[in-house]
């Protein structure tokens, strides 16, 4: 190899290692590295000489050297130029995903405050409306509790009545100014229209009929019976009407069924019911005409028009018989012509049924075996009535 080409390959060879050597440390900006070395640089010594052509190496090594960074910062702009575009695209995708939570969240917030409005206002409307309905049955209960009491200040009247007319009156000895209807027919007659007599106001009728002619108490030998009084003081400790108790089982049997027991059964079975529920009513004839037709369309019996002293058939009987009374169960309307003996049979039920009423309500304050001998008397009464005994004014 000749000298010449040794000393180029040595240039170039470091030329090389300074451009590696720059390319891992490149220079800052503004500022050049001198290609050339400096009077205190030591150069590594050729040997041999350089020919005539040495002298313009140096000047291409250094356009070599300028060209070669040129590329590599090309290359290093574009590298940072594409990596930032990556980051571009990156950060634009991570927005775009942003913006489209933004947007479902803002649904969603919007959905949220929809549902919470529709909410509200259906609360407030319940609200309204439980209020509504607190001040309506409000206005009802005050409503029912005037009426409540304006009925217990009746009743409380009608228990002082009831205790006022218990006190002057009983059955035994009725009082007939307190009680215009058990007057003789010939005074009630002067009276207009009906009077109707429930079976607890028509209770002291028979006991009146009965004071007719009356035997004097002395002369009458009494003595009471045990088992009898034994089963009344024992329903007299709680009175009740139920006819499983065996003071009130023995006076069906004995008594009251047999009182009541007609040839007109059916009939007979409607008129022991409204005895017992208190809803029978016994009402005279009046003494009035009135038109034909009326008569025959809601009334047993009377098929003339001339309703005193009537003779037709008993509704109960059967039998043809003056029929001064009718009788109408409960609210129905229909009335039922009934003979002197039906109407004293029935009173006399009607007379024991409104006493031990009053003895269940507390209204009789008697001794026990004074009101244990009224029960007795009223018993008698049923039997009579059943065998065909009555008053003359029936």
């Amino acid at each position: 190899m000749s000298c010449s080409a040794t000393c180029t390959w040595k240039a170039h060879r470091k030329s090389q290692v300074s451009f590696e050597e720059e390319s891992q440390n490149p220079p800052t900006v503004g500022h050049w590295k001198p290609l050339m070395p400096s009077k205190g640089d030591k150069e590594e010594p050729v040997s041999g000489c350089q020919d005539a052509g040495g002298v313009h190496e140096p000047q291409s090594m250094e356009q070599l050297n300028v060209s070669r960074l040129r590329s590599s910062s090309v290359e290093i702009r574009e590298k940072g130029s594409e990596f930032l575009r990556d980051e571009l695209h990156k950060a634009q995708k991570e927005l775009k995903l942003k913006d489209k939570e933004c947007e479902r969240l803002s649904k969603v917030r919007e959905q949220l405050e929809q549902e919470l409005e529709e909410l509200t206002a259906s609360l407030f409307e319940e609200a309204h409306k439980m209020v509504r309905e607190a001040n309506t049955k409000q206005a009802a209960a005050e409503k029912q509790l005037r009426e409540a009491r304006g009925k217990i200040d009746m009743l409380q009247a009608e228990v002082t009545a009831l205790k006022t007319l218990v006190i002057t009156s009983t059955p035994s000895s009725p009082n007939r100014e307190l009680h215009p209807q058990l007057q003789s027919p010939s005074k009630a007659g002067f009276r207009k229209g009906h009077g109707r007599n429930k079976s607890t106001s028509s209770a002291m009728v028979s006991a009146a009929s009965q004071s007719v002619a009356p035997e004097p108490a002395s002369r009458e030998c009494k003595e009471v019976d045990s088992i009898l009084f034994a089963e009344f003081q024992a329903w007299k400790e709680s009175p009740t009407l139920d006819k499983t108790c065996s003071f009130l089982d023995r006076i069906y049997r004995e008594d009251v069924g047999p009182c009541l027991d007609f040839p007109k059964q059916e009939l007979s079975e409607l008129v022991r019911e409204a005895v017992e529920q208190n809803t029978l009513t016994i009402e005279p004839v009046a003494f009035q005409t009135v038109p034909m037709g009326r008569v025959a369309a809601e009334e047993c019996g009377g098929p003339n028009g001339f309703r005193s002293q009537i003779v037709t058939k008993c509704a109960l009987s059967g039998l043809p018989r003056t029929c001064k009374h009718r009788i109408m169960l409960g609210d129905s309307g229909n009335y039922y012509y009934i003979s002197p003996s039906c109407r004293a049979r029935i009173t006399a039920v009607c007379n024991f049924f409104t006493y031990i009423r009053y003895i269940q309500q507390g209204l009789v304050r008697q001794d026990v075996e004074l009101m244990f001998w009224e029960v007795m008397r009223l018993r008698r009464e049923m039997s009579l009535a059943k065998l065909g005994f009555y008053p003359s004014e029936m």
